[in-house]
Parts: structure tokens; C-alpha cells; sequence
């Protein structure tokens, strides 16, 4: 999949630019504050329709503007010359994919993956639980649609069961609902329990060549719930029923899995440098590129944001030989990288919301 031109009109501090892409990799290179991550940020928007940096729509939309819109313009492996256009209001948004209303995410998510190299992915072993799972659900949803069905419908339900918790209601209510999250909670045990062995080993594989077969990394995938059928839920539900209805939540389920990242078979957060836990996200993400490509048939777009600069020379040498030549990159930094391998970089230069062709080299 190649992404050939993006337009875009009041994203973020872009007032206005339309960006033509004629190879494979494009550098985008300003000071800090300029714009550069706004632009990757409304490239990865077309892969699940939602920002990496935000959830709130509003700051997406260009103080003083009513809307936002990104046009993207592709040659994709299985849908040839396609195009996706993005409205972006405070009251919601409208997609439209070759011309069509794209009315539920479950039709379109997978379609247009990409995967993000950025700094901040160290949260991802240092911050809360909920990045974790929000990273493996994005994932998972974007190889199986029918995930994003089980997972849409296990949420709804609970929030359903955790409204009624609040409102102090009987028994049969309750039960009515956990009828409902019972068989979708197990379904998401499952496929994340099958998933995590997956990307567990090729993490491992990717770290392990990362550090020249010197280490190991991987990681424990932590099931809030040991429920691996129906009867078993419901009797982990029973058992906590009335702590749920003391505090009027849900306190066991799926919504509060975990995983716990390790280095040579110890906490990587509590016992990794910090160019060890970069290195495992790193793997991280170089696993998630090639489960991408190999489920979904698409080479996925990769997004660098001045990731490179938080990079060793080892690493980021790792960097470039582990992304295969015919998979578009965009990175951004405040200086232009060193030229590797055979890559040939398209440069812009970024200044106030405008991105002005710079040349290759």
C-alpha cells in the first residue's frame, strides 16, 4: 500500500496543504512546534479513524474552524487506485472509501493499516494497564474484524451492567446482563490468550536479533479473569457480585487485563535501562508490522515519529535493516538522518503548518 497524496485543510496548526508522495520514503524535518507530528497524526487516522496523540476530536479541528477534512489518496494492493475522505467535527465525524459512507468502523478497520514508531511508545511498559490493552485491541481489531464485534459488543454490555450496579439494581437485572458479557468476555479471553502467544514470539525473535542474541524478551500476558468458559465466568461474576454492588462497578473481567513486558525472564519495567525497555518496544512494534502484513495481505504504512533521535546508533541501525525496502515510511525529526542502505529520502521542510519539498537524497 502506498499512500500517493494527502490534502488536508484545518488539521491541527495546518491551515491548509496538499502533499504528494513519489516515493517510498519522505522526511519531514522543522523545529519542534512546526507541525511535523500533525501531519503523521493525520496519516494514521485513516488506519482506525482515530488519533494516536488524542481522543478528543475537538483538538483536532483548527482553532477557529468548524471542521477538519483529510483526503488520501492510495495505490492499494487489493483495492487498486482508492481514495478516503475524512470530516472531522465537534459532533462527529463522516468517512467516506471510494465514495461510499463508511457508517460502522467493524466495515472498515484493516483496510488502511499502519504501524507508529514513536518515543512515547515507552509507556507502553511504564504507564497504565489501559495502554496496553488499548495497543492489543487496535492490533487485534485491525487483523480480525470479528474482534472489534466481540469487543464493541463485551463493552456495551458493560457499561450497561455498571450503570445498573450505580442504580442499585435486583438480581434479575443483573443477570440479564451478565448473560449478555458472559459469552463475549470468554471470546475475548480466547483471542487475546492466542494472539499473545503470537506476538510474544516474534517480539522475542526481533529483540533477540536486536541485541545479538544476548538477551531475550517477551512478555506475560495477565488475564484478569481465569475464565475460560461460560460456567466459569459466571461463577468469577457470582463470587464478586456484591464487592461490584458496594462499589458500583465491575471490578473483574477482561476490561482489566494486563501484561507484564520482561527482559531475561525479569520485569523489564522494573529491571531494564532505558535502552533496554526502547529496544523491547521497539521489537513491540516491529512484531506488530509483520503480523500486519502476513494477516492482512497490506503493507501496512510506517510511521517514524522523531523516534530516531531517542534511538542508540545500534538501534537505529536496526531500525532501518528491519523495514523491508517496499514498505512507505514517513519519519519526522529536527535534523535529517544519515543516509542508510539504499533508501532514498524525499525531504520537506516544516514550518508553521506548511511543508515545502526540500529534494532527495
Amino acid at each position: 500500500m502506498i499512500l500517493k497524496k494527502i490534502s488536508l485543510q484545518d488539521f491541527r496548526n495546518i491551515r491548509f496543504a496538499s502533499i504528494e508522495f513519489k516515493g517510498s520514503e519522505a522526511f519531514f524535518v522543522g523545529e519542534n512546534g512546526q507541525g511535523k507530528t500533525n501531519l503523521l497524526e493525520a496519516i494514521g487516522y485513516v488506519s482506525a479513524l482515530r488519533a494516536f496523540r488524542t481522543n478528543d476530536r475537538r483538538a483536532l479541528i483548527r482553532d477557529g474552524a468548524d471542521e477538519a477534512k483529510i483526503l488520501f489518496e492510495f495505490d492499494h494492493e487489493k483495492r487498486g487506485k482508492s481514495s478516503v475522505v475524512v470530516a472531522l467535527r465537534s459532533s462527529g465525524k463522516q468517512v467516506e472509501c471510494d465514495g461510499e459512507k463508511i457508517g460502522r468502523l467493524a466495515d472498515y478497520i484493516g483496510l488502511f493499516p499502519s504501524v507508529i514508531f514513536a518515543s512515547g511508545d515507552i509507556q507502553l511498559i511504564r504507564g497504565a494497564p489501559a495502554l496496553r490493552r488499548r495497543f492489543l485491541d487496535l492490533h487485534l481489531s485491525s487483523l480480525n474484524r470479528n474482534y472489534l464485534k466481540v469487543l464493541q459488543v463485551f463493552h456495551k454490555a458493560l457499561q450497561e451492567r455498571n450503570s445498573l450496579l450505580k442504580t442499585h439494581g435486583d438480581e434479575a437485572q443483573l443477570e440479564a446482563f451478565d448473560a449478555q458479557l458472559i459469552p463475549a468476555g470468554v471470546d475475548l479471553i480466547k483471542m487475546r490468550q492466542k494472539a499473545a502467544v503470537a506476538l510474544n514470539e516474534q517480539l522475542n525473535l526481533f529483540y533477540e536479533a536486536l541485541s545479538e542474541g544476548k538477551e531475550r524478551a517477551g512478555f506475560i500476558y495477565r488475564a484478569n479473569a481465569e475464565a475460560d468458559t461460560e460456567e466459569s465466568f459466571r461463577k468469577m461474576l457470582e463470587g464478586s457480585r456484591k464487592r461490584d454492588q458496594a462499589t458500583g462497578i465491575t471490578q473483574r473481567g477482561p476490561h482489566r487485563d494486563d501484561w507484564l513486558f520482561q527482559l531475561k525472564e525479569k520485569d523489564a519495567l522494573t529491571y531494564g535501562s532505558e535502552g533496554q525497555q526502547r529496544g523491547v518496544v521497539l521489537a513491540l512494534r516491529f512484531a506488530q508490522l509483520k503480523e500486519c502484513r502476513e494477516g492482512t495481505g497490506i503493507s501496512p504504512l510506517v510511521l517514524a515519529d522523531d523516534v530516531l533521535g531517542e534511538l542508540d546508533p545500534i538501534r537505529r541501525s536496526y531500525f532501518w535493516e528491519s523495514i523491508d525496502s517496499n514498505v512507505q515510511v514517513f519519519a519526522t525529526g529536527t535534523i535529517v538522518p544519515e543516509v542508510v542502505g539504499k533508501r532514498s529520502w524525499s525531504v520537506f521542510n516544516v514550518c508553521d503548518g506548511s511543508f515545502t519539498p526540500e529534494g532527495d537524497f
